[in-house]
């Protein structure tokens, strides 16, 4: 074939489209559409993007090609573009749509459905490098001079077989065309799956300028896309280079649409918005909101409170040095087998958008936030989103969070407070965004919950991940007749029958919610500022029981900037603008309930916030005293200080069982050692 440009009637197969007849079809819709296209192009965007319906519309006859013969038709509408004045030159032709019986699942993709024009949603859990790509590549015959010009389709680089004048191979390559190239993997959205279905993935293809800069926001791992593409299928070979009779599925891409769904996203009609402003009026909103979450779970008032204000979320912002502070709420329920933490976990992350629900059993650092992956097809390396990137503004789910190794729970501390992960792996230096709020569920070492013990001492969990969580509630299951008798009818009645309960529809929930989150971002008042402060500074510096070196200290500024993330959920909730005294005090009344579980100190008779951490100012009181009565007895009885000593030193103040746990301590942070049995000495 000599050089120029590629006879496109040649390429096509039996009943191919009259190219006179399209030309002219199309350049009449691109003028009647004129305006909204050149609307659409900014700059040096060379793209003109195309409604579907509009095609359609247009003539049904063009619809049908772009179905059946895609890349002749997008081919052809190119070469009609071309050839009107307005136009860019070089322009692209993309597609903002496609027919609803084109729009498919993952799962439901055929064989039937090669080399046809389809459309898919997915969320985006790997990317390749942009990467330059052979399109076309020129050579020229050595015997006659004959410019050669082959197409590159397959896989592998494609040379001439033979030239006109008889000669094969030996070659001369000349130029190659060449444009940028992606790879994205996108998996069904967890909303799409039913049961436990497992999410299927397709791997996607984008070229020239669907991998411009511009285009990078739109297939960051973690963000949801609707891909519109021709499916085609890859071969694959064998190690000895054999081709199986087994292919692989891909989609060249012809457009990228961002589908970030969140709450924020959700569609609402007036009806619906009606139907929202009647509900924010009504008095009991609150107790309707509460009876809402996991209804067929009865009881953990306190709790199901939390967990709403975690849906309406408060509002991000910016500080005046830059740094963000995060409006998403984290809660944490660390309880007693049976008392439906797992359910709990389960209604939000079918309620929330864009939930991911994962066991902490199964869950790994690279599963839960992101990992560098090796690209087999551009070979290169890619990033792959894990859940808490992949759930960016929604909601994480992690039921068994004590059950995840430390190493891994250790890399969520940046993702639960800065909201971001930060990868510098192999070649890749990234940082994703991860806008989530974290629910997590945690069950004690020993099987139940004791009261007297810190959550560390029971929970395996360190104190700076605990410190993260705005609340913290004890799920205990404690005998009570009463209690007992309500539960067991609540219970027997969901197995007898489907009970009916007076909440709000699930599907008015999620308007509700997304209308509060894209109409109302609530702002202090100086009321509720003062009752904030009031309660803060009253509580650090309430009056103390008890001595020793250490006072415990009730609250830090991390739980009033959880307060502030509560009383704008509240706030958010009743439709407000403003944040007032009603949304302080209920944020107040949430933490004090929380802190009287999980920050009560009885010996001190006050809040101790450390005590969540296990190191509240009793238990450093204790340290001081051992170390104290240590240091007295060294000068009594010489640098080998007996155990029954130093109990008996401290009989009165600190029991012998409690010596042993502190003695024990400080062993194995190096201030003593234990020369022989029986005794310690100081280092």
């Amino acid at each position: 074939m000599e050089e120029g440009n590629v006879d496109i009637e040649s390429e096509m197969r039996p009943g191919a489209i009259d190219q006179d007849e399209f030309l002219t079809d199309a350049k009449e819709f691109f003028e009647v559409n004129r305006k909204e296209i050149i609307r659409g192009m900014t700059g040096e965007n060379k793209t003109v993007v195309i409604d579907f319906e509009e095609f359609s519309a247009h003539s049904p006859e063009l619809a049908e090609n772009l179905i059946d013969r895609p890349e002749e038709t997008v081919q052809l509408l190119e070469v009609a573009l071309e050839e009107l004045e307005w136009a860019p030159n070089d322009a692209r032709a993309r597609f903002s749509s496609i027919s609803k019986g084109q729009e498919l699942f993952i799962r439901h993709i055929r064989s039937k459905h090669l080399g046809k024009m389809i459309g898919m949603e997915g969320v985006v859990r790997q990317a390749s490098e942009v990467r330059p790509l052979v399109t076309n590549a020129k050579f020229e015959c050595p015997s006659c001079g004959t410019i050669i010009s082959v197409l590159q389709i397959d896989k592998k680089f494609k040379e001439p077989s033979r030239c006109s004048c008889g000669r094969r191979g030996g070659f001369k390559e000349i130029a190659k065309d060449m444009v940028d190239a992606q790879v994205l993997t996108i998996e069904e959205a967890s909303d799409n799956l039913h049961g436990g279905e497992q999410p299927k993935r397709m791997t996607i293809f984008l070229k020239e300028d669907l991998v411009d800069p511009n285009m990078e926001m739109r297939t960051t791992p973690g963000s949801r896309v609707k891909i519109i593409g021709i499916l085609k299928e890859i071969a694959i070979s064998t190690g000895s280079g054999a081709m199986l009779t087994r292919f692989d599925l891909a989609v060249e891409s012809n457009n990228i649409i961002p589908m970030e769904e969140s709450f924020e996203d959700i569609d609402i009609n007036d009806e619906d918005e009606r139907a929202i402003r009647e509900l924010a009026a009504d008095p009991e909103l609150m107790k309707k909101m509460v009876d809402s979450i996991a209804p067929s779970i009865w009881g953990h008032r306190e709790v199901k409170k939390a967990l709403a204000f975690q849906l309406f979320g408060g509002v991000k912002k910016t500080r005046s040095d830059g740094t963000k502070m995060r409006g998403d709420v984290h809660v944490l329920l660390v309880g007693d087998p049976g008392v439906a933490k797992s359910v709990m976990l389960g209604f939000i992350s079918g309620v929330a958008p864009k939930a991911r629900y994962v066991s902490g059993k199964s869950a790994s650092g690279a599963g839960l936030t992101a990992t560098v992956v090796k690209d087999e097809i551009l070979k290169g390396w890619g990033l792959e989103a894990g859940a808490m990137v992949l759930a960016n503004k929604g909601i994480v789910c992690i039921d068994e969070f004590d059950k995840m190794d430390e190493e891994d729970r250790s890399v969520m501390h940046e993702a639960m407070e800065q909201q971001t992960v930060t990868i510098a792996k192999a070649t890749v230096q990234a940082t994703l965004r991860s806008q989530t709020s974290v629910l997590a569920a945690a069950n004690p070492k020993f099987g139940r919950f004791d009261p007297l013990q810190s959550i560390p001492k029971q929970v395996n969990l360190v104190p700076s991940l605990l410190s993260r969580f705005d609340a913290i509630f004890i799920m205990r299951d404690i005998p009570s007749r009463d209690n007992d008798e309500a539960i067991a009818s609540h219970v027997l009645l969901e197995h007898k029958q489907a009970a009916k309960h007076d909440v709000i529809d699930n599907d008015l929930l999620k308007k509700y919610i997304s209308y509060a989150k894209q109409k109302f971002n609530p702002t202090l008042s100086d009321e509720a500022v003062k009752a904030m402060k009031d309660f803060y500074v009253g509580l650090r510096n309430m009056p103390q029981m008890g001595d020793g070196p250490s006072k415990p200290i009730p609250i830090g500024a991390r739980q009033l900037e959880a307060m502030v993330r509560l009383s704008e959920a509240h706030a958010r909730m009743r439709l407000s603008k403003v944040v007032e005294v009603k949304d302080a005090i209920a944020a107040i009344d949430l933490t004090k309930s929380y802190l009287m579980q999980v920050g009560y100190d009885e010996k001190t008779k006050t809040f101790d916030i450390d005590k969540i951490g296990g190191q509240g100012a009793s238990a450093r009181n204790k340290i001081h005293y051992v170390q104290d009565a240590i240091a007295e007895l060294e000068k009594r009885v010489g640098k080998l200080i007996p155990m029954e000593e130093i109990a008996k030193a401290l009989e009165g103040r600190v029991s012998e069982a409690e010596v042993d746990e502190v003695v024990g301590k400080l062993l194995k942070s190096g201030d003593l050692f234990r020369p022989k049995r029986g005794y310690v000495q100081r280092m």
